[in-house]
């Protein structure tokens, strides 16, 4: 019989990583993924043991015993063994715990790492293995350690004290105090009353037409116009209509507006969430899937975008280039600048890795679009769009500023005009709050010119609170304040709603009365825990284990010891709480008992309050005012098993009509099909469902931000 050629084995993440590298390969190796971890410490104990400077006990993760005798078998009759996890602190404990179980010297060049997914990184990658990174795995040690040593000893306590079910988190309780702190802050807000003033005036449009233009009252007797109740804004309005006044002065500016740099993983969240509607935990399911790889065409798979889990702006000599090249034949010099933009990122960001972008500029969004999803499209396009704009010219605004005065009255025009759209033309940032769009064209006056007042409308205003908090803002904080890293966002935003400590409405982030118990207990025994100001110092000596400069159990020595006496001083304070169920007016059908609100895996459910003798649960059933498209009766809101809502007849499983977005009572005046409502961050859309017409009307956009 012919011998078996052996084979390098090469060792990813997951099976899809698996799939493209092999590929890129080809017979010389063998591609295996290790499906994540393979080794962690135990559920069921703590692991982690202070007595014995925090020695750490891993053990094979359950279900990983038949990958791990595959990985074994292969790696015996192979001829090198490389380990291509992910680039980072996780991606090298990862590669540590499989050499230990391989019996791989982590010292010997047995670790490969690339940003993308190319063929051209992938080889480049194989032929320069280096030792595993120990600064790297000790980071991730320390971080490990320190996530089971809070969560393994607050969170009993907190089912001791609380209800089961609870836990506590270095990253997840700060994230809940955020918000908490937030809702108290709306709650104590005491509205101030003001009011201002805006004359309309007839001026000259820059092509001589004469329009009617909205005036600000700027200036009475020489102070600022505050004005604060309705008894000082007619006596302003008085004086403006008595006043003689003429153009005091035309300032003319240019004002530019530069481009965002490429995008970083809390950004690419941010900007997924305003722009696409996408949760956090959405935005790293679809863009994991573009760096992995896609099949552009029969045969030819590729990871899409660099490396996701970043906090660097930084990009490759090569990769600039190419995309200048680019802009410079799409666009024209106009939109290129005689140097690329340079970036810098905030001074604790990890510069490992570039920014996010596409590996390839030349493989544009609509090229491939038949090849990705409808959510991969948008993202690679939302990601594709910003790295080419972050490379070129600014936008242009003409500005003009005219003073109007007379009689100790100072009126004040501002308006601004896009004169040449440079980056604008590809891309542009979006907000958490709807901007004012600005004029399409300037008023024009002269120095001394006679000005004659129309009207003089005064209008009453309160000051708002601050607003709640989005996922995407709740991350930019976190990113701000030095809290967690890339990789934990949406881990942190996932784990406080599904523990019920926060709920989600219309994208707001509001606490739920058990987040709000829970947080303030925290504060009062845990209060280091809860400290953003700690929890980032924190982040910081991991940090520094990462760059050598400190032992990864030095961080965890001068952690315990005040944690320890935290622990001891709840245990013995902390009574018992109990947390009454909030009763429904719903019968249980069993037993007759009114049923009680609980909290699931899948959000709230009735259930019997006579458990264990009773074990009667039902779902909530929550219905729109909307009929079934085909059968009439009435439509009901469902979430899936992935926590996402779609929409339902009641009379399934008789009628199957299922949609992912909302049916509304209106018929589509084109075709006769239903509408469905679309929901956009400034404009909702009523969208017809026949995928032939798709006819689109707009409707008054909501207020999500009470």
């Amino acid at each position: 019989m012919p011998t078996k050629t052996k084979k390098k084995l090469v060792i990813v993440e997951s099976p899809a990583k698996a799939g493209t590298i092999g590929k890129f390969l080809g017979r010389g190796y063998k591609v295996l993924a290790s499906q994540g971890h393979v080794r962690d410490l135990p559920r069921s104990q703590l692991g982690v043991d202070p007595e014995d400077d925090f020695a750490m006990r891993y053990i094979t993760i359950r279900g990983k015993g038949d990958i791990l005798a595959a990985l074994r078998k292969e790696a015996k009759s192979a001829t090198e063994v490389l380990l291509a996890t992910d680039p980072d602190r996780e991606g090298e404990a990862i590669s540590w715990h499989l050499a230990e179980v391989l019996k791989l010297d982590p010292a010997a060049p047995c670790r490969v790492e690339f940003n993308e997914i190319t063929k051209k990184s992938v080889a480049g990658a194989i032929k320069k293995p280096r030792a595993i990174n120990m600064d790297l795995v000790d980071a991730q040690q320390a971080r490990r350690a320190l996530d089971r040593l809070v969560g393994y000893k607050i969170s009993p306590l907190l089912w001791a004290k609380i209800k089961k079910g609870l836990s506590a988190g270095r990253v997840q309780s700060v994230a809940v105090r955020l918000i908490v702190d937030r809702e108290e802050e709306i709650e104590g807000f005491v509205p101030e009353e003001y009011w201002d003033a805006f004359a309309e005036i007839p001026l000259k449009r820059e092509n001589g037409k004469q329009d009617l233009f909205q005036v600000r009252l700027a200036e009475l007797d020489g102070k600022r116009a505050d004005l604060t109740d309705g008894g000082a804004a007619e006596k302003a309005r008085e004086r403006i209509l008595k006043a003689a006044l003429a153009v005091s002065s035309v300032k003319n500016k240019e004002k530019r507006k530069s481009p965002a740099p490429p995008f970083s993983t809390s950004t690419l969240q941010q900007e997924a969430s305003r722009k696409l509607n996408f949760t956090i935990a959405k935005c790293m399911q679809v863009v994991q899937g573009l760096y992995e790889g896609v099949e552009i065409k029969r045969g030819n798979t590729q990871g899409l975008v660099t490396y996701i889990r970043t906090d660097s702006v930084r990009v490759s000599d090569e990769a600039l280039t190419a995309v200048r090249g680019h802009i410079g034949d799409s666009y024209g010099a106009d939109y290129l600048p005689e140097q690329a933009n340079q970036y810098r990122g905030r001074s604790s960001a990890q510069d490992a890795h570039e920014a996010i972008r596409p590996v390839d500029v030349l493989i544009t969004p609509d090229s491939i679009k038949a090849a990705l999803t409808r959510d991969q499209y948008q993202l690679y396009k939302l990601i594709y769009a910003r790295f080419v704009a972050s490379q070129m010219t600014d936008a242009r605004f003409a500005t003009r500023t005219i003073d109007i005065k007379g009689d100790g009255v100072l009126l004040r025009y501002y308006g601004e005009v896009k004169r040449f759209a440079g980056f604008t033309a590809v891309y542009e940032e979006s907000t958490d709050e709807a901007e004012d769009p600005s004029q399409a064209f300037l008023a024009d006056a002269q120095e001394g010119d006679a000005v004659q007042v129309k009207d003089v409308a005064i209008n009453q205003h309160f000051t708002q609170p601050p607003s709640r908090y989005t996922e995407a803002s709740l991350v930019r904080t976190l990113e701000e304040k030095g809290i967690g890293r890339p990789s934990t966002y949406a881990p942190t935003v996932t784990t406080v709603i599904a523990r019920g400590y926060v709920s989600r409405e219309k994208k707001r982030l509001y606490p739920t009365e058990l987040g709000r118990m829970v947080n303030a207990l925290m504060e009062e025994y845990f209060a280091t825990i809860v400290d953003p100001d700690f929890t980032a110092r924190l982040e910081n000596e991991l940090d520094a284990v990462e760059a050598g400069k400190l032992h990864w159990r030095d961080v965890l020595r001068s952690f315990y010891p005040a944690f320890e006496a935290q622990l001891a001083r709840a245990d013995e304070a902390i009574e018992k709480i109990e947390i009454a169920d909030e009763v429904s007016d719903t019968l249980c059908d069993k037993c007759g008992a009114m049923m009680v609100y609980k909290m699931g895996r899948y959000g709230r459910f009735l259930a019997c309050p006579n458990f264990p003798e009773c074990r009667n649960t039902t779902p909530i059933l929550v219905y729109i005012d909307a009929p079934c498209p085909k059968c009439g009766a009435r439509l009901l809101e469902k979430t899936s098993r992935k926590n996402r809502k779609f929409y339902g007849c009641e009379r399934y499983p008789e009628c199957d009509f299922v949609s992912w977005d909302q049916p509304v009572k209106k018929s589509c005046p084109e075709c006769g099909s239903y509408m469905t409502l679309k929901r956009r961050r400034d404009q909702d859309l009523l969208l017809c469902s026949n995928e032939s017409c798709r006819h689109r009307e707009e409707v008054e956009p909501q207020d999500d931000s009470a």
